[in-house]
C-alpha cells in the first residue's frame, strides 16, 4: 500500500511539470533533459520494462513525427477513459490513478497539439477498449477493465518510446533532436505508469 502511494507522489510531479511545461510553452529543447550514455546506464526494473499485453501492432517509429503520431491515439483514448474513471473508479488507488492520468493526458495531448501533431481516427482495437470500459458497471468491474486498458496504453507507450529512441540514435537535425528529448522524458513516465499499473492490478485481484 505505500509503495503505491508512493509511486503515485512522483508520478504527480511528473505530471505537474508536464503541465506546467505545456502552459508555458517551454521549447523542449531548453528542457536540460539527461545524456543519451546516462539514459542508457539507468538502472533497470523487471517487471517495469517488461510486458507486452497489448493488441496494438508492436510500435516501430523511425522518426520524431511518427513518434508523436503514435503517441497522441493513446493519449486521447486515456484522456477519455480517465474522465470516467474520474467518476466510476471505486478502489482508492486506481480512482487516484485516474485523476492523476487525466491530468497528463490533457498535458501531453496539449504539448502535441501545440506541435501540431495530427489526431488519427481511433481504430478497431482502441473503439472495443473504449467500449468495454463504458460499458463495465460501476465497481471492481470497471475498476479492473480501466486499470487493465491503462496497463495495456503504457505497454505500448513504453515501447514505441523505447524504439524511437533506437531507431534515431543518429539523427542530427533540430527536428530529431527535439523529438528525442520529448521522448526522452516522456520514456521515464511511462515506464513507472507500468509498474504502477501493475501493482494496483495485483491488488485488484487480491
Amino acid at each position: 500500500m505505500t509503495e503505491i502511494n508512493h509511486s503515485s507522489t512522483k508520478t504527480n510531479a511528473r505530471r505537474t511539470f508536464l503541465g506546467q511545461a505545456a502552459l508555458a510553452g517551454v521549447g523542449i529543447a531548453t528542457l536540460g533533459l539527461v545524456s543519451s550514455a546516462k539514459a542508457a546506464a539507468m538502472p533497470q526494473q523487471t517487471d517495469a520494462n517488461n510486458g507486452h499485453d497489448y493488441a496494438m501492432t508492436l510500435p516501430n517509429a523511425m522518426n520524431e513525427a511518427q513518434f508523436r503520431k503514435g503517441v497522441i491515439g493513446p493519449a486521447t483514448l486515456s484522456r477519455v477513459t480517465s474522465e470516467m474513471g474520474v467518476d466510476k473508479a471505486t478502489n482508492a488507488h486506481a480512482k487516484e490513478f485516474a485523476n492523476f492520468e487525466l491530468r497528463e493526458a490533457i498535458a501531453v495531448t496539449t504539448v502535441l497539439a501545440n506541435l501540431k501533431t495530427p489526431v488519427p481516427p481511433m481504430d478497431a482495437t482502441a473503439k472495443a477498449t473504449l467500449a468495454k470500459i463504458q460499458n463495465a458497471s460501476a465497481g471492481s468491474e470497471f475498476d479492473m477493465a480501466y486499470m487493465q486498458a491503462q496497463l495495456e496504453n503504457h505497454e505500448f507507450l513504453r515501447d514505441h518510446t523505447v524504439t524511437y529512441l533506437k531507431n534515431s540514435s543518429g539523427a542530427t537535425s533540430m527536428a530529431e533532436m527535439n523529438g528525442r528529448n520529448l521522448a526522452t522524458l516522456a520514456l521515464a513516465t511511462f515506464t513507472e505508469h507500468v509498474q504502477i499499473c501493475k501493482d494496483i492490478l495485483a491488488e485488484l485481484k487480491a
